[in-house]
């Protein structure tokens, strides 16, 4: 508590923190650009083969073509294929009748330019055979941000927050600008996996340090207004589609931005808790005093060293008072698997993870599979999710936490469930439910990563937290595979993304209330909360299951359990 303490004297969010807070939270705006830039960037826009009579390049042929000349030139409904005829002009002009319905595969395609000029698709005809290509370089881009928060966040605990922000940010920008100028498709993918790695060390990296800038009672607000941010970054993507129409110079001028925040360097000062933890306290309390003189508080660098002794002392006596726990072996993740109860709610908790994920993430980049303007329904579709977070704030302290995790994966699911059912002509209430989808899952988004916290006890929750996190990626690299299953059914992609999270929604119900209850300690706590006994205690903060006829039994086979790991409870 040493630290927190000297953040309260210092003013838990006092000018200093707020003017650095700002600057931090502008660094989301480019992670939101590049996270989702993929839905302009890999636009497929209707297409269709190059016939023999037209140019052989393809270069002077238009899309659009007479209904009658389109209707003997391919067959219903297939955009990769045309009738093996001779298109002599007696056939054209309907003179001689169709013989045969064989087709040829397409080997050069015409596009419609009129709602993209170009894209990554449209340049390498990822279209066809070669469709699943474009979702698997947005897949590899999610495999890039799972990447980079393993790597990116292991590097920023022992070099430090600072330099590993910048690094981040060098990277992103150099790679970024390569994907917009990458002659090839595997040069562009593998540019934007890097980018997708950087995004995670700019962004996971910058909330650290925001979060540990922050006293206690604060760090709920500031964790939820760093999202709002991104989606401000989210809507100024469409700003710049808007204005940019050519895909490579989209993605360099989506990539520049980032050299406006290497003037952070000479502002943004390192983590004053990663300080202390690497015995660096004579530096950590420079930085406080720098923080205290610009908030107007007199407190001398002794004080400082005293609340910050008092919590490094704190730490030394539990460990003085239980010297075993020194030797214990680490926690890992398989440890929450190993009893009944845990196991449930961990395999529940994941499941939320992975399917609040892949449906924002499947919300975000199938906005064109809607209909209509695309780019509004993008801008909306960023704009929906500041009322969620706003709703976040107003109530996460006040209801309880599975009561809004449920109900925002309930109405996600029966709004976007509606959008399957809702007639194709009725255009703005497809685009209603759907959006309205979308700001119940970007509150759920919002909500699972307290609740998470709140299951799981605190010998395990770092490593519960980061496996969870894994699970989510997983969901985001799925998550593009879900646009091909428009061209079998348009409003297929929105209705598997209602089920998904109907289904989570319901199942979170199985999941025990954490508001206003003590956080987990132990594992014997964690299988102890949330299992119905006849008996309806639960731990008090900081002890452990208290001795009753029926803790007994659990206490004795967790003991057996952990003795069979190599530790005890």
């Amino acid at each position: 508590m040493g630290y927190d303490e000297a953040i309260l004297k210092l003013g838990d969010f006092g000018r200093y923190q707020k003017i650095i807070y700002f600057l931090i939270c502008l660094t989301s705006i480019p992670v939101a650009f590049h996270k989702l830039a993929g839905v302009f960037l890999l636009a497929r826009p209707n297409f269709r083969c190059v016939l023999p009579f037209e140019d052989a390049s393809g270069n002077g042929s238009q899309y659009e073509l007479p209904q009658r000349l389109w209707e003997i030139s391919y067959p219903p409904a297939e955009a990769c294929e045309y009738y093996d005829v001779s298109y002599s002009e007696e056939y054209l002009n309907g003179s001689l009748p169709r013989t045969t319905n064989n087709t040829l595969s397409c080997d050069r395609y015409v596009y419609d330019q009129s709602t993209y000029l170009n894209s990554a698709v449209t340049e390498w005809n990822l279209v066809c055979g070669r469709g699943l290509l474009a979702s698997a370089s947005d897949s590899l881009f999610m495999f890039g941000v799972l990447l980079g928060s393993i790597i990116f966040g292991q590097l920023s605990d022992k070099y430090g927050r600072k330099p590993i922000f910048f690094a981040s940010l060098v990277i992103q920008v150099v790679f970024g600008v390569l994907a917009g100028l990458a002659p090839d498709y595997f040069t562009y993918t593998l540019s934007r996996l890097v980018v997708g790695a950087t995004t995670s060390g700019v962004f996971l990296v910058a909330y650290v340090i925001a979060m540990e800038m922050v006293g206690p009672a604060k760090r709920l607000y500031a964790g939820i207004f760093v999202m709002v941010f991104f989606s401000l970054g989210y809507m100024l993507t469409a700003a710049f589609v808007y204005f940019v129409h050519d895909w490579r110079w989209l993605q360099i001028s989506l990539s520049l931005p980032g050299l406006i925040f290497m003037c952070y360097y000479w502002i943004i000062p390192e983590s004053a808790r990663w300080l202390l933890s690497k015995g660096r306290k004579e530096c950590a309390i420079a930085n406080m005093q720098k923080a205290a003189r610009f908030n107007r508080v007199d407190i001398t660098p002794e004080v400082l060293s005293e609340l910050l002794d008092e919590g490094e002392s704190s730490a030394d006596k539990q460990v003085e008072l239980d010297p075993a726990k020194e030797k214990e072996p680490l926690p890992s993740v398989w440890d929450l698997f190993c009893y009944p109860n845990l196991r449930r709610k961990t395999l529940l908790i994941f499941l939320d993870w992975l399917v609040t994920s892949s449906v924002y993430y499947g919300l975000s980049w199938n906005t064109n599979t809607l209909g209509g303007n695309v780019l509004l329904n993008y801008a909306i579709s960023g704009a929906v999710e500041i009322p969620a977070y706003i709703f976040l704030l107003l109530t996460l302290n006040r209801w309880g936490r599975r009561s809004i995790l449920c109900g925002s994966l309930v109405v996600a699911g029966i709004s976007l469930s509606l959008t399957g059912v809702i007639p194709q002509h009725m255009h703005v209430l497809i685009v209603t439910c759907a959006m309205l989808g979308k700001l119940a899952i970007t509150a759920s988004y919002g909500t699972v990563y307290i609740f998470s916290a709140e299951q799981f006890p605190t010998v395990v929750r770092n490593v519960a937290l980061g496996a969870a996190s894994m699970v989510a990626r997983i969901g985001g690299m799925l998550t593009p595979f879900l646009a091909p299953l428009a061209g079998i059914w348009r409003p297929l992609p929105m209705l598997i993304c209602g089920v998904l999270s109907l289904t989570a929604g319901l199942l979170s119900l199985l999941l025990p209330e954490t508001h206003n209850k003590p956080m987990l300690e132990t594992i014997a706590d964690g299988e102890r909360f949330g299992k119905k006994t006849k008996v309806g205690q639960y731990l008090e903060t900081g002890r452990e299951l208290r001795e009753t006829l029926e803790a007994e039994p659990l206490k004795g086979s967790l003991e057996k359990g952990h003795k069979a790991n190599g530790h005890e409870v």
